[in-house]
């Protein structure tokens, strides 16, 4: 090997290797997130949201003034929920241990460069709370609001579909509801015995169902569901209910009735695919007014869906437009966390659910603004 020696040059063209850290710093955090950063958007949202939920949250606190160790502030709670899912942050220890060094996490969670991020158990307890008074769907609803004043929304022509959640749960635990024998009440040998349902549930999350759908495996799951707006594909009604046949279409109805009683007079339309062309489905939305916009199914039957209604441009519309549901599924799948949810219970894989599709709608509605502004005269 050849040795090369170092001259004058050399050493003056070479940065030098030091490192001083100051006791004081003049900057703030925000002078640490660039200007156009795609946050800073969101976050003027986000604090346009919780600023209309003042009055929620005051009732959310009414029995802390007798006492007791204060709670966290659900102004930031729900930034870090939120910041979970658009960062695919996996768990609530690995939040916290990175709100720890993260300055744009703390940017926007609202703490300062002081503060101490929170215990990790504390964080999941005080979610608890928010699902008490619904809070993430209230914060929901705030971002649509926000989304309708910008004349964002139809009010008149929408998509519905679902999706499977796989629990946070194994086969293992599918054990029979009564205890069962002994060669089958841990779970751990199911090969070749009957199990269903009805008969058996899981110890772990009983709330969740042994399901399949299609080609897929029976794994246990829940069932998401959105309805969708079509004229720019923001998700506006979103739930979680247990996997079964009849979900799909008992969800669609309840979602569909909440657009009807916001817009009672006018025309409606809902666009599905073949999984909800059944007659009592259909009937149910013709009984509420409502044009079934759903892809007809001729395998082996005869559709409900008028043949009327499925020769019109309209219908044609309607089913193009309902694909584009399918990108919040994907994208809560591959960036958020609702592929298999790390939760238990209806109720809190419900409040993950919905926080995905607000945060996939933050940022539909952050990039149609970019849109306008770059349209703009």
């Amino acid at each position: 090997m050849t040795a090369y020696p170092v001259t004058s040059n050399d050493l003056l063209m070479r940065g030098a290797d030091t490192y001083t850290e100051g006791l004081f710093t003049l900057k703030k955090l925000e002078d640490f997130v660039p200007a156009n950063h795609p946050l800073r958007v969101i976050r003027t949202m986000v604090n346009q949201a919780l600023l209309e939920m003042g009055e929620l949250f005051a009732r959310m606190y009414e029995d802390d003034i007798k006492g007791g160790r204060p709670s966290i502030a659900p102004e930031k709670l729900l930034p870090a929920m939120l910041l979970q899912v658009l960062y695919s942050v996996r768990s609530e220890r690995q939040l916290m241990e990175q709100t720890q060094y993260n300055l744009l996490f703390r940017w926007f969670i609202g703490l300062s460069m002081d503060d101490a991020p929170w215990v990790p158990t504390v964080f999941s307890k005080n979610r608890q709370r928010l699902i008490e008074h619904e809070a993430v769907v209230v914060f929901f609803n705030e971002v649509l609001k926000q989304a309708d004043q910008k004349k964002w929304l139809s009010k008149e022509h929408f998509s519905v579909d679902g999706t499977l959640i796989q629990a946070w749960a194994g086969h293992k635990s599918f054990v029979p509801k009564d205890g069962g024998d002994d060669a089958d009440g841990d779970g751990n040998d199911f090969r070749g015995r009957p199990r269903s349902n009805e008969t058996h549930e899981s110890s772990t999350d009983p709330d969740s169902r042994l399901y399949r759908k299609g080609k897929t495996a029976s794994e246990l799951r829940f069932m998401g569901h959105t309805l969708m707006e079509n004229r720019h594909g923001l998700v506006v009604g979103a739930m979680v209910t247990q996997a079964n046949g009849h979900a799909e279409r008992e969800a669609a109805k309840l979602m569909i009735r909440g657009a009807r009683a916001a817009n009672p007079e006018g025309e409606i339309t809902l666009g599905a695919d073949k999984g909800y062309d059944a007659g009592e489905f259909i009937q149910a939305l013709q009984d509420i007014q409502v044009v079934p916009h759903v892809a007809q199914n001729k395998a082996g039957r005869a559709s409900a869906v008028p043949d009327e209604v499925a020769a019109s441009e309209g219908y044609a519309i309607s089913q193009q437009k309902r694909k584009r549901i399918e990108q919040g599924f994907g994208w809560g799948k591959f960036i958020g966390p609702i592929r298999q949810v790390m939760a238990r219970g209806i109720k809190k894989v419900g409040q993950v659910f919905v926080m995905t599709m607000a945060a996939y709608n933050l940022v539909r509605m952050r990039t149609l603004g970019q849109v306008r502004l770059q349209g703009a005269p």
